[in-house]
């Protein structure tokens, strides 16, 4: 298992990938969201760390996410978990309690599949999913990489949405096929790893950033800190008359949420209590990487 520290140090080193921002000269310490409730009119909410750990729903969140809505906030769920689609994680979501609609969830994986778009229709991608994952529905030709080295070799190109299945071998065997032969890897989930009850799972874009330091190709990135899912996310919201400052990223990571909000012009806040930094003095993260947040809140 990996540590939050450790993972810090990968994803400073990963840092020449990632979008550049700017950031305000200081953190202002607050207790939840309800405490910024006058100061932002949209908030784009990260899932896993802020809303859940897993399969359990961090206290309190329900209630804030309802306190919000009657006060008239736009509330978006801004989620990296690529293994379903939009719409199967608002089913998840809504089966925790949270009283959203469709349009409110917004997933990574939606912006790497239209992304798919850009290429040739006789394009047959092999996909790193799982069985439950629904690639068969997909407008695209896909082959569900597995361990037989054929579905490396019979592709145009990869497409890496959940790494739940991933396993040390069908690494290698990408990782050698890309070197071989470069062709198009686009990256469903930009995250290093996510909080679950256990501890940290790794997630896509670690394998990815591997791959990428062996090979020397970088692969396209979809999800945040990446500019394309806050578009979308920006376009799913009624903007009129809003400033981008009322707009706030709320999530559990320095250099996915914090760094891909401020990289899009929005207000950050960074939640310490449940997910990547749970029982760590975030403040010498803050200061050795640079990337400073707006808000930081012990909770949702």
């Amino acid at each position: 298992m990996v540590t939050p520290v450790e993972i810090f140090e990968r994803y400073e080193e990963i840092r020449p990938r990632l979008p550049a921002a700017k950031f305000p000269s200081r953190s202002h310490s607050i207790d939840n969201l309800s405490t910024i409730s006058d100061e932002i009119d949209v908030f784009l909410l990260d899932a896993f760390g802020v809303l859940n750990v897993g399969e359990r729903v961090i206290p309190g969140a329900v209630h804030r996410l309802e306190m919000l809505a009657d006060l008239g906030k736009q509330i978006f769920v801004l989620t990296n978990g690529a293994t379903y689609d939009s719409g199967q994680a608002y089913q998840k979501y809504r089966k925790f309690g949270f009283n959203l609609r469709p349009y409110q969830v917004i997933s990574s994986r939606d912006v790497a599949v239209s992304a798919l778009k850009n290429f040739p229709d006789r394009f047959n991608w092999g996909v790193a999913a799982t069985d439950y994952s629904g690639i068969e529905e997909l407008p695209y030709q896909t082959r569900l990489l597995t361990d037989d080295r054929r579905s490396y070799e019979d592709v145009d190109g990869f497409l890496f949405l959940s790494s739940a299945d991933w396993t040390d071998y069908r690494q290698r065997l990408l990782t050698e096929a890309l070197r071989r032969r470069p062709r198009p890897f686009i990256i469903g989930n930009p995250d290093l790893v996510a909080p679950r009850e256990e501890g940290l799972s790794l997630e896509p874009g670690y394998f990815a950033h591997a791959i990428a330091d062996e090979t020397g190709s970088v692969p396209a990135f979809y999800g945040k800190p990446f500019e394309d899912v806050f578009n979308l996310a920006l376009e799913a919201a009624d903007l009129s008359g809003i400033d981008r400052r009322r707009i706030a990223m709320v999530g559990d990571t320095l250099h996915t949420d914090i760094l891909g909000g401020a990289a899009a012009g929005l207000r950050t806040v960074l939640v310490t209590d449940h997910g990547l930094f749970k029982g760590i003095d975030t403040s010498g993260l803050i200061k050795r990487s640079g990337i400073v947040p707006d808000f930081i809140a012990t909770t949702t």
